[in-house]
C-alpha cells in the first residue's frame, strides 16, 4: 500500500470516530433532556357535547326559530310543536280545578241557615205524619178488636205508623248532622279532590309546555332535524346544540409519564395555528386501564407502547376552539399524590 492510500485511510478512520462520538454525544444530551424535562406534551382532537333535544311526546313542528351555525342561549326557544287536544284539555282540567275548589269552599264553610231551616221545616213534617199515624192506629185497633174495621185496615195503620215514625227519625238526624257542620275528614276529602285535579292540570300544562323545545345549553345549532309540518314522535331529536363553550379533548400519555398527570391539573395547548396562544384547561379525567396507543400515534416508540386516556376540559368564551380542530396539550410534570 502506497504512503498516500494509508494516509487516506486514516483520514476516513478519523472522520468515522468523531461522527460516532457526536451521535453518542447527542442522544447522551437528548436522554438528559427527557429526564430533566418538566413538561409532558400530548396531541388530540378537539370536541363539544353535543345536545340533541327531543319532544317527550308526539307533536306537530308549527315552527322551527333556528337554523344551522345559529348561536343560542340557555333558555331560548327552537321550535314549537302542537297537538291539536291539548287545548282543550286543559280547559277541561281547569274547569275540573275550579269545581273542586267551589266544593272545598262549601264543605269548609258548612250548610247555610236555609239548609238548617228547610231541615227543621221537614222534621216537623215528619213529626206530624208520625203523630197522625200513631193516632190513626189508635183510633183503629178498638174498632179492629171489635170487628169493626177489617183485619187489613189494622196492618195498614200499622204500617203506616211504623213507616212514618222512621222518617221522623231520619229527619232528626239529618237536621242534628246539619247542625254539627262538615266533618274533618269530609273536610280532608274535599282538600284531596282539589290536589287531585291540580295534579291533573299541572300534568297537562307541563305536557303543552315539552311541546315548546328551549335550548338547555348556551351554543351553537349543530343539526336541524326537523321543518314545519314535521309529525315527530317522542324523543325524537329536533335540534342538535353543541356546547361550544365548554370543548374537551382526550389525548393518550405515555405510561412511564403517567404517573406525573393527576386529576384537577392545570395545563395549557395550544392550536396549530396559533401557536403564541395557549388556551388554560384543567384535567377531568384520567383512564383507569391502560390501553395499546391509538392509530394516530405519530412515532414508532409511541406504537410501542402502552397509553392512559386522559380527558381535559376547556373553558372558551372566543369561539376559537372548535371540534375538529388538533390540538397539543402541555401537562406539568409532579410527581405528587392527589
Amino acid at each position: 500500500m502506497s504512503s498516500a492510500s494509508g494516509l487516506r485511510l486514516c483520514n476516513v478512520l478519523l472522520r468515522s470516530s468523531l461522527s460516532y462520538s457526536l451521535l453518542l454525544a447527542s442522544l447522551a444530551l437528548l436522554a438528559c433532556q427527557r429526564a430533566t424535562s418538566t413538561t409532558i406534551t400530548a396531541t388530540g382532537t378537539l370536541e363539544i357535547v353535543d345536545v340533541d333535544v327531543a319532544p317527550t311526546t308526539a307533536g306537530r313542528v308549527v315552527r322551527v326559530l333556528v337554523d344551522e351555525g345559529a348561536l343560542v342561549h340557555a333558555g331560548d326557544t327552537l321550535a314549537i310543536l302542537t297537538q291539536p287536544t291539548s287545548r282543550a284539555d286543559i280547559q277541561g282540567r281547569a274547569s275540573t280545578v275550579a269545581a273542586s275548589r267551589a266544593t272545598l269552599r262549601e264543605v269548609e264553610r258548612g250548610p247555610r241557615i236555609q239548609q238548617i231551616q228547610q231541615a227543621q221545616a221537614e222534621l216537623r213534617a215528619a213529626e206530624a205524619d208520625a203523630a197522625r199515624a200513631a193516632a190513626d192506629l189508635e183510633r183503629i185497633r178498638p174498632l179492629a178488636d171489635r170487628q169493626i174495621v177489617s183485619r187489613q185496615q189494622l196492618d195498614a195503620a200499622v204500617t203506616a205508623a211504623k213507616v212514618t215514625a222512621e222518617q221522623r227519625e231520619a229527619a232528626r238526624a239529618a237536621l242534628r248532622l246539619l247542625q254539627q257542620g262538615s266533618t274533618s275528614e269530609q273536610i280532608a276529602a274535599a282538600r284531596a279532590q282539589v290536589g287531585t285535579a291540580k295534579a291533573a292540570l299541572s300534568a297537562s300544562e307541563a305536557l303543552a309546555g315539552d311541546l315548546v323545545l328551549v335550548s338547555p345549553v348556551n351554543g351553537l345549532v349543530t343539526s336541524r332535524n326537523a321543518e314545519p309540518g314535521d309529525v315527530l314522535a317522542p324523543a325524537t331529536p329536533t335540534i342538535t346544540v353543541g356546547d361550544v363553550t365548554q370543548p374537551w379533548v382526550r389525548v393518550y400519555v405515555n405510561q412511564r409519564a403517567i404517573p406525573f398527570v393527576h386529576i384537577g391539573d392545570s395545563v395549557r395547548a395550544v392550536l396549530d395555528g396559533v401557536p403564541n396562544h395557549p388556551f388554560p384547561g384543567r384535567v377531568v379525567a384520567i383512564s383507569p386501564r391502560a390501553e395499546y396507543t391509538p392509530r394516530v400515534a405519530l412515532t414508532e416508540d409511541e406504537r410501542a407502547d402502552l397509553m392512559f386516556g386522559v380527558k381535559v376540559m376547556f373553558i372558551d368564551s372566543t369561539g376559537t376552539l372548535k371540534a375538529g380542530l388538533p390540538i397539543t396539550v402541555t401537562f406539568p410534570r409532579r410527581l405528587n399524590a392527589r
